[in-house]
């Protein structure tokens, strides 16, 4: 089931807008085998530390964020991804505004 337009061009980053002191989410397609998620932060705002049982490829479309996995830091800017890898504890926090695409895939 897709959540957005199929077969025409998309721009993620204009997808998904900024609201003052939360995280929006708008999914972008969702079916059995995974999902495609936006998110837009605002400068501060986190998800805090959690697990899930698929790898899923983080990808930030603008701004900075600091992603933990398994307390490691690493700090990603605009056009740069990281695997979080299943199982594994991570969280992600806006180091800036910043929108990233979440891809999920259950295999």
């Amino acid at each position: 089931m897709s959540t957005a337009p199929t077969s025409e061009v998309l721009n993620f980053a204009e997808m998904v807008t900024y609201q003052d002191g939360s995280v929006v989410s708008r999914q972008i397609t969702k079916a059995e085998a995974g999902n495609v998620t936006l998110f837009a932060f605002d400068r501060g705002q986190d998800l805090s530390e959690h697990t899930a049982p698929y790898d899923a490829l983080l990808h930030v479309l603008e701004g900075q964020a600091e992603i933990r996995i398994s307390g490691k830091p690493f700090t990603l800017q605009a056009g740069q991804a990281i695997i979080m890898p299943a199982n594994q504890p991570h969280a992600v926090k806006a180091s800036t505004k910043f929108k990233m695409l979440l891809t999920m895939i259950k295999a």
